[in-house]
């Protein structure tokens, strides 16, 4: 699998900063959370690291994520961002996945997940994202969807329907986040909404970081 061979990669973008008086090694913290985040179960990252001689626990494992706290980094000026949102389950429960990309670069720029979709929250994502990148003159690339577009209308930005071309990138991300959840049950099984939030921002945080 493409994501288990960047596990090799260098792993600068974990910022281990949260660590205090942990027993265990900082590079072994690191794979840890990277695995996990690449796409390992918790059980079978635990076994990684005790092929190694790191024995932790998953729950260790599941913290260290948690207070990592990784997001996709800030101050980016894209030309074009797409523009969506699909549908998350946790818990037997259905939840909104909103994600801006840049399609030129196929980083993701902010993820956040709402227990529903609407015109306010809508708006509220994009003041976030607004905060944290320069897209004032961004093109926005939307489907169908209203309340993209009226909520895109009342801030101001550029915008255009794409069903194709570049839009793409993020139908891909989505794919590939669906594809990720489902193959291992221990992740949005029994944990709280902001956990399943922190584990998708810290998956387009190591999304985003270079091979």
């Amino acid at each position: 699998m493409a994501e288990i061979a960047r596990l090799n990669g260098h792993r600068e973008w974990i910022d281990l900063d949260f660590v205090e008086r942990e027993r265990t090694p900082e590079p072994a913290m690191a794979l840890g959370i990277q695995s996990h985040v690449a796409g390992l179960s918790l059980s079978n990252t635990v076994e990684l690291l005790d092929s190694l001689g790191v024995q932790r626990s998953r729950k260790a494992i599941h913290d260290w994520v948690q207070k990592a706290d990784l997001q996709p980094e800030s101050g980016k000026s894209p030309n074009q961002i797409a523009l969506d949102e699909t549908v998350i389950r946790i818990n037997d429960q259905q939840f909104w996945l909103y994600t801006a990309a840049d399609p030129e670069t196929n980083e993701l720029l902010h993820v956040r997940l709402f227990a529903t979709t609407t015109t306010a929250l809508t708006e509220m994502f994009l003041r976030e994202l607004r905060q944290k990148h320069d897209v004032e003159t961004s093109a926005f690339l939307v489907d169908g969807a209203q309340h993209l577009q009226t909520s895109l209308s009342r801030a101001g930005l550029r915008f255009q329907m794409c069903r194709h071309g570049n839009r793409n990138a993020v139908e891909r991300i989505f794919r590939e986040l669906k594809r990720r959840t489902s193959s291992f049950s221990n992740c949005f099984s029994h944990v709280e909404p902001e956990t399943a939030e922190n584990w998708l921002q810290s998956f387009a945080r190591w999304h985003n970081a270079p091979n």
